[in-house]
């Protein structure tokens, strides 16, 4: 989770597509998810709680708050992230049910 709060601070596309689970990875919106990560100034990552996600799972979640001015008002996206790991590598599968 903070490496792709990093990333979208960073606006780093390539990441970020590299870090989306292939079966939810939305390809053709990375120009668009790029830009919008440029358009904003990012504030803080607050992790609020998070389920499995240890090295000997397979799944697990994480809820959290992303800070973020926007056309100079903050904003915060507040999110329930399901993460899966592929090919050893843990990647960001969706919202969590």
């Amino acid at each position: 989770m903070r490496s792709r709060y990093s990333a979208f601070v960073l606006a780093d596309g390539n990441y970020l597509m590299k870090s989306h689970h292939s079966s939810t990875r939305p390809l053709k919106d990375k120009k668009a998810i790029v830009n919008w990560a440029k358009s904003v100034t990012w504030v803080k990552l607050e992790v609020i709680a998070k389920t499995k996600g240890k090295a000997e799972d397979d799944e697990g979640t994480v809820t959290f708050d992303a800070y973020y001015y926007e056309n100079g008002k903050l904003e915060v996206i507040h999110e329930k992230s399901a993460f899966k790991k592929e090919n050893e590598h843990w990647t960001y599968l969706g919202l969590a049910k």
